[in-house]
Protein backbone atom coordinates (compact mmCIF):
# COMPACT_ATOMS: atom_id res chain seq x y z
CA UNK A 1 0.00 0.00 0.00
CA UNK A 2 1.30 3.44 -0.95
CA UNK A 3 1.89 5.56 2.00
CA UNK A 4 3.91 9.43 2.09
CA UNK A 5 5.80 11.21 4.76
CA UNK A 6 4.67 14.20 6.20
CA UNK A 7 6.07 16.19 8.70
CA UNK A 8 3.02 17.54 11.61
CA UNK A 9 2.74 20.73 11.86
CA UNK A 10 0.04 20.37 14.66
CA UNK A 11 -1.09 17.84 16.67
CA UNK A 12 -3.35 15.54 15.63
CA UNK A 13 -5.32 12.78 17.11
CA UNK A 14 -4.50 9.18 16.68
CA UNK A 15 -1.99 10.69 14.22
CA UNK A 16 1.17 12.31 16.45
CA UNK A 17 2.18 15.48 17.99
CA UNK A 18 3.86 18.39 15.99
CA UNK A 19 7.45 17.47 15.02
CA UNK A 20 6.47 13.78 14.33
CA UNK A 21 6.77 12.54 10.90
CA UNK A 22 4.34 10.19 9.98
CA UNK A 23 3.42 8.01 7.15
CA UNK A 24 0.01 8.63 5.57
CA UNK A 25 -2.26 7.60 3.12
CA UNK A 26 -2.14 9.39 -0.15
CA UNK A 27 -5.14 10.88 0.08
CA UNK A 28 -5.44 11.81 3.48
CA UNK A 29 -2.50 14.10 2.76
CA UNK A 30 -4.10 15.43 -0.36
CA UNK A 31 -8.25 15.54 0.91
CA UNK A 32 -7.08 16.97 5.02
CA UNK A 33 -3.29 17.36 6.16
CA UNK A 34 -1.92 19.32 3.33
CA UNK A 35 -5.20 21.90 2.62
CA UNK A 36 -5.66 22.58 6.21
CA UNK A 37 -1.92 23.43 6.64
CA UNK A 38 -1.41 20.64 9.18
CA UNK A 39 1.56 19.18 7.63
CA UNK A 40 3.85 19.48 4.77
CA UNK A 41 6.82 17.67 3.38
CA UNK A 42 9.46 17.03 5.91
CA UNK A 43 12.86 18.99 5.80
CA UNK A 44 15.18 19.09 8.54
CA UNK A 45 15.10 22.76 8.68
CA UNK A 46 11.70 22.54 9.57
CA UNK A 47 12.34 20.13 11.89
CA UNK A 48 14.16 22.10 14.03
CA UNK A 49 12.68 24.86 13.74
CA UNK A 50 9.57 22.83 15.25
CA UNK A 51 11.56 21.57 18.01
CA UNK A 52 10.84 24.32 20.40
CA UNK A 53 6.82 24.07 20.04
CA UNK A 54 7.14 20.16 20.19
CA UNK A 55 9.14 20.55 23.66
CA UNK A 56 5.88 22.73 24.70
CA UNK A 57 3.55 20.19 23.47
CA UNK A 58 5.12 16.72 25.45
CA UNK A 59 5.21 18.90 28.55
CA UNK A 60 0.85 20.01 27.92
CA UNK A 61 0.30 15.96 27.35
CA UNK A 62 2.64 15.03 30.55
CA UNK A 63 0.74 17.37 32.27
CA UNK A 64 -2.64 16.06 30.63
CA UNK A 65 -1.48 12.15 31.38
CA UNK A 66 -1.63 12.89 34.77
CA UNK A 67 -4.69 14.82 35.25
CA UNK A 68 -6.69 12.33 33.38
CA UNK A 69 -4.98 9.34 35.45
CA UNK A 70 -6.53 11.24 38.81
CA UNK A 71 -9.68 11.86 37.05
CA UNK A 72 -9.30 8.25 36.17
CA UNK A 73 -8.50 7.21 40.22
CA UNK A 74 -11.54 9.90 41.29
CA UNK A 75 -14.14 7.92 38.92
CA UNK A 76 -13.47 4.43 39.41
CA UNK A 77 -16.31 3.39 41.99
CA UNK A 78 -18.19 6.32 40.90
CA UNK A 79 -22.23 6.08 40.92
CA UNK A 80 -24.31 9.09 39.53
CA UNK A 81 -28.57 9.03 39.37
CA UNK A 82 -30.25 10.58 36.68
CA UNK A 83 -34.16 11.01 37.08
CA UNK A 84 -35.83 10.55 33.42
CA UNK A 85 -40.00 10.11 32.85
CA UNK A 86 -41.36 6.82 32.38
CA UNK A 87 -44.10 4.65 32.09
CA UNK A 88 -45.57 2.15 34.30
CA UNK A 89 -43.63 -0.65 32.77
CA UNK A 90 -39.89 1.04 33.20
CA UNK A 91 -39.56 2.70 29.91
CA UNK A 92 -38.36 6.00 29.67
CA UNK A 93 -39.73 8.62 27.34
CA UNK A 94 -36.65 10.11 25.52
CA UNK A 95 -33.98 7.72 26.88
CA UNK A 96 -30.43 8.63 27.98
CA UNK A 97 -27.59 9.22 25.71
CA UNK A 98 -23.68 9.68 26.23
CA UNK A 99 -24.40 13.00 26.40
CA UNK A 100 -26.74 13.10 29.69
CA UNK A 101 -24.32 11.33 31.07
CA UNK A 102 -20.89 13.38 30.19
CA UNK A 103 -23.59 16.14 31.32
CA UNK A 104 -24.31 15.06 34.68
CA UNK A 105 -20.27 14.29 35.59
CA UNK A 106 -18.82 17.79 34.34
CA UNK A 107 -22.11 19.03 36.57
CA UNK A 108 -20.05 17.60 39.53
CA UNK A 109 -17.01 19.08 38.11
CA UNK A 110 -15.43 15.69 36.55
CA UNK A 111 -13.84 17.04 33.12
CA UNK A 112 -14.89 14.50 31.10
CA UNK A 113 -16.04 15.27 27.10
CA UNK A 114 -19.09 13.17 25.73
CA UNK A 115 -16.65 10.89 24.07
CA UNK A 116 -15.10 9.57 26.86
CA UNK A 117 -18.60 7.78 27.22
CA UNK A 118 -19.00 4.43 25.32
CA UNK A 119 -22.42 3.01 25.66
CA UNK A 120 -22.79 2.59 22.69
CA UNK A 121 -26.69 3.19 22.16
CA UNK A 122 -29.27 5.03 24.15
CA UNK A 123 -30.43 3.64 27.70
CA UNK A 124 -34.11 3.08 27.39
CA UNK A 125 -35.25 2.14 30.84
CA UNK A 126 -35.03 2.48 34.12
CA UNK A 127 -32.50 0.36 35.44
CA UNK A 128 -28.69 0.28 36.78
CA UNK A 129 -26.15 0.42 34.45
CA UNK A 130 -22.30 -0.59 34.45
CA UNK A 131 -20.71 2.68 31.88
CA UNK A 132 -17.63 2.83 30.42
CA UNK A 133 -15.40 5.82 30.79
CA UNK A 134 -12.31 5.57 28.72
CA UNK A 135 -10.10 8.48 28.56
CA UNK A 136 -7.26 7.14 26.62
CA UNK A 137 -6.31 3.66 25.00
CA UNK A 138 -5.05 2.58 28.30
CA UNK A 139 -7.10 4.84 30.81
CA UNK A 140 -10.31 2.90 31.80
CA UNK A 141 -12.86 2.55 34.29
CA UNK A 142 -16.19 2.02 34.80
CA UNK A 143 -19.41 4.15 36.48
CA UNK A 144 -22.41 3.24 38.03
CA UNK A 145 -25.37 4.78 36.74
CA UNK A 146 -29.05 4.70 38.75
CA UNK A 147 -32.11 5.84 35.65
CA UNK A 148 -34.39 6.39 38.09
CA UNK A 149 -38.32 7.55 37.88
CA UNK A 150 -38.72 11.61 38.21
CA UNK A 151 -42.22 10.16 40.19
CA UNK A 152 -41.68 10.83 43.85
CA UNK A 153 -42.36 6.85 45.57
CA UNK A 154 -45.71 8.29 47.79
CA UNK A 155 -47.03 9.63 44.05
CA UNK A 156 -46.69 6.17 42.72
CA UNK A 157 -48.50 4.52 45.94
CA UNK A 158 -51.02 7.07 45.71
CA UNK A 159 -51.68 6.32 41.94
CA UNK A 160 -51.98 2.28 42.72
CA UNK A 161 -54.44 3.29 45.85
CA UNK A 162 -56.52 5.72 43.56
CA UNK A 163 -57.37 2.69 41.09
CA UNK A 164 -60.90 1.97 42.88
CA UNK A 165 -61.77 6.03 42.47
CA UNK A 166 -60.68 5.98 38.83
CA UNK A 167 -63.34 3.42 37.72
CA UNK A 168 -65.96 4.83 39.72
CA UNK A 169 -64.83 8.41 37.76
CA UNK A 170 -65.02 6.20 35.01
CA UNK A 171 -68.45 4.92 35.10
CA UNK A 172 -69.89 8.12 35.69
CA UNK A 173 -68.65 9.50 32.12
CA UNK A 174 -71.34 9.94 29.97
CA UNK A 175 -70.83 6.81 27.42
CA UNK A 176 -69.28 7.42 23.88
CA UNK A 177 -71.41 8.91 20.98
CA UNK A 178 -71.76 7.22 17.93
CA UNK A 179 -71.39 9.37 14.88
CA UNK A 180 -73.43 9.18 11.72
CA UNK A 181 -70.98 8.30 8.83
CA UNK A 182 -71.71 9.00 5.07
CA UNK A 183 -69.49 6.53 4.34
CA UNK A 184 -71.37 3.44 6.05
CA UNK A 185 -74.62 5.24 4.30
CA UNK A 186 -73.06 4.45 0.82
CA UNK A 187 -72.32 1.01 1.98
CA UNK A 188 -76.50 0.43 2.89
CA UNK A 189 -73.98 -0.65 6.39
CA UNK A 190 -75.56 0.86 9.18
CA UNK A 191 -73.86 1.07 12.86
Amino acid sequence: MKTIELLLLDTIENLGIIGDVVKVKPGYARNYLLPHGLAEAPTQEKIDELAARRKEVEAELKQLRTEQEKLIETLTDHEITLERAANEQGALFGGVTQHDIAEALRAEGHAVEDRHIRIGERINRLDTYMIPVQLAKDLKTEIKLWVVSDKPLEVEEEAAEGEGVGEAEAEAKPAKREFYSPVNAIDGVDE
